[in-house]
């Protein structure tokens, strides 16, 4: 996502005064400045509760969310009060919710990307006379709210209301970038330089301006204005005092002039991120950020002030940012950021749990309880945590026995989409149900923090904090832990091709005129190598880019004793540029030896950490001669047998050959590394397409309910049946039948654990699990000879290990059909699918099956 621009190169804190008594303590708000070049400004100077005044929305300021966008634009408004608890308990919001138009906020256009709404506040919100409003706040998005235009460091958008009756004063020059802490453009950068400063006030006043407590300028009227001049380096302080004798008001903003930088080595121990010494009362901080100018740590143990203090040095190389911040309560939690060249701040990327001032306040307090409280007023933007002694879990197993390749039975699954609390500790409680599926490992859906907090996951920021929507560190370990005492292994879907605006490394090295990372980036390209890739495109030649992949690979190895990754877009992890457009796909897919040399290099680091079985599974869909080369290194797969076993329970022949499912059509050598599925989270359930679209003849129809399940129960035991890994996508074995484009294809869907309860679901759930049992216990599933004939309506698989016979025949088509099929041996063959057992005079079996009608028969009985 674009960010807005940032001309200046240090940071400001702006207040706007109020009325005072002269015997009170002045206190101070952070609100944003409005101005003719902002994001938003107002037809008068100091709207009020009760005035009415047009305010004026320029898309192309902020994170430009609406931009060029040509529809009709709504603002999301609501109010701060003297009842509000804080910045985010927003009153009187005006929409039924933030997905639906209300009609009362839609804007007019005003000119090219500008739009407008007149509002009288006490009217519009219909507020209460015995309410005070501090602040409008506001957002601006489209009708269905897909499109959102907020400040360009993503926060809320404030708007002070003063008090009519009451001197206010304002700064006029500089102008403002709008965040929650408004950055001046200014240009001044060191010592001995000049700026200008000018204020206004709502009425004719005493006004006084100074720099760092010093007197600059004063006048008697409704604006003052005068030249301030740097004399030292450090923070600096700009003040305008309004007063009529009676009240006072005043105005503050502060910045930073930097002085020297130190150049020195990197302390011993110390790495990229956080490092704790001295008992924890001393943190080595240390940020990869070559080409920059200056950066400071700003946070709790400094009062958020930019100061010399906590100005970083810079290694020998000229790349590596630290500092060592001293004198910390090893008990304490300490919120901080780096900040920028004076322009930007940022949470550290190596966070292991951030606070989001946007999302944070809809996560359920039981999904993470006692989060820390944001530093609001303080500071804008994610923020990172650190604490020196927090409680650590404690782990029952240390010697789990990952699955053999082989035998692995993957349930893949999405907790938002899996359980109405979806949280860690709840996923842990409803393990007894997967157990008995019978499933072997369960790989969770990107659980790493990314934007928002309703999504797919594929949008990453930051790697190594686990999302807090979905629990804490301790409560994703102690769900591992007790799925490792249930024999299953935990698999995470890491999604290392690219990453989102919210990332600070996307952040650091921007080009905000193109709205892409910029050429001088150490981690991500400029511009996309390939047609499918969204968000920004890492570099994986990049020596940075792999030292942090590797840094992210081992981090959660150790720390959280995952047993695998499903790497995302694996096949993007090259620099050979196939293009964008649809020709390139062909290109992407061919065998491109740059991209096999980077992953057997992550393989092989992987290796080096734990050999003991820990899988590694691509998402890569390349020719077979690439999946083969790295196959021989021990890699897995997806295979994507969807479209296929699909148009198989629908009744559609043409395209029901499923032989893909099988390792040899790639060129394996054999079955471990080949992980076939039916349904993934990427494509449309076969149930919803056999209930929809599924073929009829006469009175037999695939879009019955219980026929629709009988032939996905059909193709389960094919599934099953063929050697190597396989994966279920969550509730498939429930028969769940609503479309992945149910409210979009990333959004929420209803979450259906009342199909349980269903007998001819249920029945399903039983066939699976009978299914996955049968392919644990006997090794004949596992390294068996196949024979096999999948192109007709009659379908079967022949297995042969030697020591037995596994014959799975099935009718695929919508009416009855003759099955003739050499099974090679006469006499007695047992029906392991729950029929009559059979017995040949010869080798050839020669039965009419009803449409949907299949059956599994053994030589020997099968476990």
């Amino acid at each position: 996502m674009k960010r807005g621009l940032f001309i200046l190169n240090f940071v400001v804190i702006l207040f706007l005064g109020c009325k005072k008594d002269p015997k009170e303590p002045t206190t101070t708000q952070p609100p944003v400045e409005v101005s003719g070049s902002s994001l938003i400004s107002t037809s008068v100077d100091f709207p009020g509760q009760e005035t009415s005044f047009t305010l004026t929305f320029d898309a192309s300021k902020g994170n430009e969310g609406l931009n060029n966008f040509s529809g009709d634009v709504y603002i999301y408004t609501g109010l701060i009060t003297d009842k509000s608890t804080g910045p985010t308990d927003w009153k009187y919001v005006k929409s039924p919710s933030f997905n639906t138009a209300d009609p009362a906020s839609k804007m007019s256009q005003a000119g090219p990307g500008k739009y407008q709404i007149t509002i009288n506040p006490k009217t519009f919100y219909n507020i209460p006379s015995n309410e005070k409003v501090l602040k409008m706040v506001m957002l601006f998005r489209n009708a269905d709210g897909s499109k959102v235009a907020r400040n360009s460091d993503q926060s809320d958008i404030f708007l002070t209301l003063f008090d009519p009756s009451n001197v206010q004063v304002k700064f006029t020059n500089p102008l403002f970038e709008p965040t929650n802490n408004p950055i001046p453009k200014l240009t001044v950068q060191a010592i001995g330089e000049e700026f200008t400063v000018t204020a206004q006030s709502s009425k004719s006043v005493k006004l006084e301006l100074s720099l760092n407590g010093i007197v600059f300028a004063t006048n008697n009227g409704t604006q003052v204005s005068g030249k301030a001049k740097i004399s030292s380096a450090g923070q600096q302080l700009v003040k305008v005092v309004a007063t009529d004798g009676n009240n006072t008001a005043e105005s503050v903003f502060s910045f930073v002039i930097s002085g020297t930088v130190e150049t020195a080595a990197l302390p011993a121990g110390a790495k990229e991120g956080l490092t704790f010494i001295n008992g924890g009362q001393s943190a080595i901080l240390a940020l990869y950020a070559p080409n920059k100018k200056n950066i400071y740590v700003v946070g709790d143990f400094n009062d958020w002030e930019a100061n010399q203090k906590q100005f970083m040095k810079l290694s020998p190389d000229a790349k590596t940012w630290w500092i060592q911040i001293d004198n910390l309560d090893p008990s304490k939690t300490y919120a901080y950021q780096y900040l920028i060249d004076g322009k930007l701040k940022i949470a550290d990327p190596y966070s292991e749990k951030i606070l989001d001032p946007n999302n944070d306040k809809f996560i359920p307090a039981g999904n993470h309880p006692q989060l820390h409280p944001y530093p609001s007023g303080k500071t804008s933007g994610i923020v990172s945590l650190m604490q020196a002694n927090q409680s650590t879990y404690s782990w029952k197993n240390s010697n789990f026995k990952r699955p053999a390749k082989n035998d692995l039975v993957i349930y893949e699954l999405h907790l938002r989409d899996f359980l109405k609390n979806s949280n860690f500790s709840v996923l842990k409680d409803t393990l007894s149900y997967l157990s008995r599926l019978g499933v072997n490992a369960i790989e969770l859906m990107p659980v790493n923090e990314f934007e928002g907090n309703s999504s797919w996951g594929y949008n990453p920021s930051f790697y190594f904090a686990p999302d807090k929507y979905y629990g804490t560190k301790q409560s994703l370990q102690a769900f591992i832990d007790e799925c490792h005492s249930r024999g299953i292994a935990v698999i995470l879907d890491m999604v290392l091709n690219h990453s989102f605006g919210q990332s600070p490394m996307v952040q650091m090295y921007f080009d905000e005129t193109g709205g892409k990372p910029s050429a001088n980036s150490p981690w991500f390209n400029t511009n996309p190598t390939h047609p499918f890739n969204v968000g920004y495109d890492f570099n994986h030649e990049s020596p940075a880019t792999k030292s942090f992949t590797k840094n992210v690979i081992k981090f959660w190895m150790e720390q959280y004793k995952i047993d695998g990754f499903r790497f995302d877009l694996s096949k993007g992890f090259t620099q050979k540029n196939s293009g964008t457009n649809d020709a390139a796909v062909t290109t992407w897919s061919a065998y491109d030896a740059s991209r096999v040399a980077i992953w057997k290099e992550y393989n092989s680091f992987i290796k080096g950490i734990d050999a003991n079985n820990f899988y590694v599974i691509l998402e890569h869909f390349a020719v077979d001669a690439e999946e083969k080369a790295l196959s021989d290194e021990g890699m897995m797969f997806w295979n994507n047998v969807n479209h296929n076993f699909s148009e198989a329970t629908m009744g559609f022949l043409n395209n029901s050959n499923f032989s893909r499912a099988f390792y040899s059509t790639h060129t394996f050598n054999k079955p471990d590394n080949l992980i076939t599925y039916m349904e993934s989270h990427d494509e449309e359930r076969l149930m919803f397409k056999n209930l929809n679209f599924g073929n009829s003849s006469s009175s037999y129809s695939v879009k019955n309910l219980n026929t629709a399940l009988k032939r996905k129960e059909m193709a389960a035991a094919f599934l099953f049946s063929i050697p190597g890994p396989k994966m279920i996508w969550q509730f498939g074995e429930l028969g769940y039948d609503v479309s992945i484009d149910n409210n979009g294809r990333t959004g929420e869907k209803p979450i259906r654990w009342e199909y349980k309860q269903q007998p001819e679901r249920k029945a399903l759930y039983n066939a699976y699990s009978r299914f996955i049992k049968m392919k644990k216990s006997n090794p004949i599933f596992s390294n068996a000879n196949t024979s096999y004939n999948l192109g007709s309506g009659v379908k079967y698989i022949k297995l042969d290990d030697g020591n037995n016979v596994v014959i799975v025949v099935g009718n695929f088509d919508i009416s009855p059909k003759s099955a003739n099929i050499d099974f090679g041996s006469t006499g007695l063959w047992y029906n392991a699918s729950g029929g009559s057992n059979i017995s040949l005079n010869s080798t050839n079996y020669t039965e009419t099956l009803a449409p949907g009608e299949y059956h599994i028969y053994s030589k020997k009985i099968l476990n």
